[in-house]
């Protein structure tokens, strides 16, 4: 899990650590009311500690912070893109100043002189490019330098901008290719809390003293992250669980961090041009909902029981129990799996399981999640997923969980027909229907770029595609064209490239579009199929007279069972 994952548990090794009884605690032995009444206040205390940073001075200085840090990334982004930005400029000054020739002298002077100014803001610009971008070949080592220098900062900030920087890690539109690959490797740094506290949580949250819930606990966490921290822990049954608690000043940073943010958001509107390939303030709303849901523990264990429910028939998937009794919103408390990560190669040849085997059982899942389920397990890095000594895969940390609607389901597959037919015509048009396009934008305008783009891939070999490159090279056409990713594409496009790099490291000939491709026939077969059962049967009795049956898509889809059935014989 992305909270729960250790350098130690990741290498495949089970973890030893000592277990202490329960009972033996010093937290055990506060039992009289006294005891109980000071602890609840020193838990108070400590929860209401952090409300003061986002108050007064210190208010002011947490907005100054984490400015900066934002007004710096901007201005590394728009140093970036400044060839692009003066290109545009020019455009513009140029028609000016054709206007201007129609008006009077002093005008077309007037315009010349703009012009001026214009050239001494893009040679300051441009020497300012030097000194932060550098030039060619120092320039690649420079954006390294100041990704690190990023996510350094979100670490310093806290869980809030952790979380922000893992996320932004998946925008290859919005960043250089150092930025995500640097962010794409951010992790949780954050000191663990004191046991007092995270016991006393633990008690608070249960309603019962600690050795009424659990037999056994260890003292050192299993890990500790931005959200919270893990224990190992034994119940009275004799199962071996993992309890996750809250960090206790969680809630307070989140939502003062939310209102910075917000504020930030605000002032960025003011500017169009901020906006024009990122919808901000629709991603910050998306992050306070997944946020608040990925702090809420009942409602992780909850994702995790639907996603059991949806792999009931998958006899070589597993998600971990989750024990009722002794969870609540800010403690879970689950079945503990010792296993290997799925990209231990030397473990899991051990163990005599393929690596291959897993990558192509763990893209199987994610095409069942996308398009038949319509709920997907929306952090699938290395951390989450572990092969168990019998060669399942097991599913871990369901805090992050993406929801796909029907309708926009539907456009998937009818994308997915498209690049399997290879028609790029067809995938432009998909692109416009999932509200790639920025508002008011013309489509005759973008068609023929996204189709030359796509023809250079469709003469590739699928299986020399390269999902991530694909995604960097819709980045160059995203900028310089009106286009913008969906904030709801943004935990299907983390997903899809995380999935990409752990099939790269299982497998060195791993293509995702080739190792996809069988797959995502069979469920578009079956889910189209059955939709299409429905609706010729549902006009048969009369019934949904509303809607018509697409013959030309129920015709390409007679055609790919034709090849599917016919390859399957060969």
């Amino acid at each position: 899990m992305n909270e729960i994952a250790t350098k130690d548990q990741l290498s495949g090794h089970r973890i030893e650590g000592p277990f202490v009884p329960t009972g033996e605690l010093a937290i055990a032995k506060r039992a009289g009311n006294v005891d109980l009444i000071a602890e609840e206040r020193q838990l108070q205390r400590v929860e209401s500690a952090v409300e003061g940073r986002y108050h007064g001075i210190k208010g002011y200085l947490r907005l100054y912070q984490v400015g900066k840090v934002i007004a710096m990334l901007s201005l590394y982004l728009y140093l970036d893109q400044l060839d692009i930005h003066f290109k545009h400029q020019d455009k513009r000054r140029s028609e000016r100043l054709k206007r201007a020739l129609e008006l009077t002298r002093a005008a077309y002077y007037g315009e010349k002189l703009y012009g001026l100014r214009v050239w001494l803001l893009q040679t300051f610009l441009r020497a300012l490019r030097r000194i932060f971008l550098g030039t060619g070949t120092d320039r690649v080592a420079n954006q390294e330098k100041q990704a690190v220098w990023l996510k350094e900062k979100l670490i310093k900030l806290g869980p809030t901008f952790i979380k922000i920087g893992q996320s932004m890690g998946t925008r290859a539109d919005l960043l250089p290719l150092p930025f995500v690959k640097e962010l794409g490797t951010l992790v949780d740094q954050v000191p663990p809390f004191p046991n007092d506290v995270a016991f006393a949580i633990i008690e608070h949250e249960l309603g019962k003293k600690l050795n009424e819930a659990y037999a056994e606990f260890e003292l050192e966490p299993v890990a500790a992250a931005s959200l919270g921290q893990v224990y190992r822990a034994r119940l009275f049954s004799g199962e071996e669980v993992a309890v996750k608690v809250q960090r206790p000043n969680l809630d307070a940073t989140i939502k003062g961090d939310i209102v910075i943010l917000k504020k930030v958001a605000g002032f960025a509107e003011r500017f169009p041009q901020l906006n024009e390939n990122a919808d901000w303030t629709g991603m910050l709303r998306e992050f306070d909902v997944t946020i608040h849901e990925e702090m809420d523990y009942a409602a992780e264990g909850r994702n995790a029981e639907r996603f059991r429910q949806n792999f009931i028939d998958w006899s070589n998937v597993h998600v971990p129990k989750i024990h009722w009794a002794m969870t609540t919103s800010k403690v879970l408390t689950m079945e503990f799996i010792h296993g290997t990560k799925v990209t231990d190669l030397e473990e899991q040849a051990r163990l005599n399981i393929s690596p291959s085997k897993v990558n192509r059982l763990l893209i199987k899942t994610y095409l069942k999640q996308l398009l038949e389920d319509g709920f997907f397990h929306a952090d699938p890095h290395p951390g989450n997923l572990l092969v168990m000594p019998d060669g399942r895969l097991a599913f871990f940390d369901f805090g992050m969980v993406g929801r796909i609607s029907p309708r926009l389901q539907a456009k998937m597959i009818d994308a997915f027909f498209h690049v399997v037919d290879k028609d790029p015509a067809g995938i432009a048009q998909d692109l416009i229907d999932l509200d790639f396009l920025k508002p008011g934008t013309p489509h005759a305008v973008v068609k023929p770029v996204v189709e030359r783009m796509f023809e250079f891939h469709f003469n590739l070999k699928l299986k020399d595609v390269n999902f991530k490159e694909l995604t960097y090279d819709l980045a160059d056409v995203m900028y310089d064209y009106p286009f913008r990713l969906p904030s709801n594409f943004t935990y299907i496009m983390r997903a899809l490239m995380t999935l990409e790099g752990i099939g790269i490291i299982t497998d060195p000939e791993f293509n995702f579009f080739e190792t996809a491709k069988p797959y995502a026939k069979e469920f578009m077969l079956r889910r189209e199929g059955r939709d299409f059962r429905k609706a010729f049967i549902d006009k048969l009795m009369g019934r949904g007279t509303d809607g018509a049956i697409d013959w030309d898509r129920t015709w390409k889809l007679a055609k790919m069972a034709i090849r599917t059935v016919l390859n399957s014989q060969n």
